[in-house]
């Protein structure tokens, strides 16, 4: 009679879960292309390359899915890798899912998730930053924002009536030991008896509307063994081994379509707490874009971008400008070139393309790269 009754419930299961709804979906973005940079060492000398980590976007392939449990309540996962297409190889220090990897529950209430994720950093700039992670972006003058993530995080997302809350909390930012994210050194965290070492988290309140959309965001990383802060202008990073030490960004940014244009813009101000050599330094970072389509299938857009360190000395200023003209809905083909202005102690690169183009104290740099981009 028992077998009977276990044999009766699992059939009840399965037939549940064959009328159940779900998804998997493999996606990707292939992008690379040919990049001039000028005074690519301190020489002098200029670089003819393809670029190590992007063009327009970075590449990426990934698995994403989602199951129907009912009452409006949905499973969700994402697997998402980046690799670098020059030479095959992975990227964010060669993990195997080193974009995203996740599970969690989505319902009305928003979304609960759980791995390795986008910190609030990222998603408040998704719309202000026009150019995004382009090559001649703002990852050019601070390398975290574009991939502002981390290990070991719990992330709820919720939108009600335009505004998106978000918050994450990260036991330990750097898992796998390889770099949470450029310059920031590795932060593995989850030690007994300092649950403050080399945690991060983050907070968004973001609204948009049909025409205008404005958010803030906070991120603060701790610091731990092996930690460091980069402000990527040519001065060496700085140890911030202590728990007490802190790595925040504070910002604010907006965007409204006007006539067909888009513009964007906002303010990103940090400030590293560190009870080592360092100091306390802080900086102030400025952005300011546009975006038009001159034709269905020709957009052009471009930014300009401006970073003061003031304990440091060091000030930049970058301009970008970018054509991108569209094949298909899957295919395009891009120009961009950008100059990049280096204050007298600054040593900050105009290509976040791989690194290996730091020009000497002071000297301007050129950039200009013509690729192409598929998406499946």
């Amino acid at each position: 009679m028992k077998y009977g009754r276990v044999a009766a419930l699992a059939a009840g299961l399965f037939s549940a879960s064959a009328f159940a709804q779900s998804s998997v979906t493999l996606y990707g973005v292939l992008d690379t292309g040919i990049e001039y940079v000028s005074h690519a060492n301190a020489a002098g000398d200029h670089v003819i390359r393809m670029p190590g980590i992007t063009g327009e976007l970075p590449s990426r392939w990934g698995i994403r899915g989602a199951e129907d449990l009912g009452g409006g309540l949905k499973a969700v996962f994402i697997l998402e890798s980046g690799f670098n297409l020059r030479g095959g190889d992975s990227g964010q220090g060669g993990r195997l899912f080193g974009r995203q990897a996740l599970v969690g529950l989505e319902g009305p209430w928003g979304s609960l998730t759980f791995g390795r994720q986008y910190t609030m950093s990222y998603w408040a700039m998704s719309d202000a930053d026009i150019l995004g992670p382009d090559i001649y972006g703002i990852g050019a003058l601070d390398a975290f924002l574009p991939n502002a993530r981390s290990d070991n995080t719990v992330v709820y997302k919720g939108k009600f009536y335009g505004f998106t809350f978000g918050a994450s909390w990260s036991f330990g930012r750097d898992g796998a030991g390889t770099g949470n994210s450029p310059g920031q050194g590795t932060c593995a965290g989850q030690v007994p008896g300092d649950v403050n070492q080399c945690r991060e988290w983050s907070a968004m309140l973001k609204y948009d509307g049909t025409y205008f959309g404005v958010a803030t965001a906070y991120d603060e990383q701790r610091g731990g063994t092996n930690a460091a802060a980069n402000f990527f202008d040519g001065v060496a990073p700085f140890a911030i081994r202590g728990s007490g030490d802190k790595d925040a960004r504070l910002q604010a940014n907006g965007y409204v379509n006007v006539a067909g244009v888009k513009l964007g813009g906002g303010w990103i101000g940090r400030r590293v707490e560190s009870n080592g050599p360092g100091g306390d330094v802080r900086s102030n970072l400025f952005y300011l874009g546009a975006q038009y389509y001159v034709t269905p299938v020709l957009a052009v857009d471009g930014e300009a971008y401006r970073v003061v360190v003031q304990q440091q000395d060091a000030r930049a200023t970058l301009a970008s400008l970018r054509a991108t003209y569209f094949l298909s809905k899957r295919t395009a083909v891009y120009g961009n070139v950008a100059y990049l202005w280096n204050s007298a102690h600054a040593r900050y690169s105009v290509s976040a393309g791989g690194g290996g183009t730091t020009p000497a104290a002071g000297i301007g740099q050129l950039g200009a790269i013509v690729g192409v981009r598929h998406s499946f």
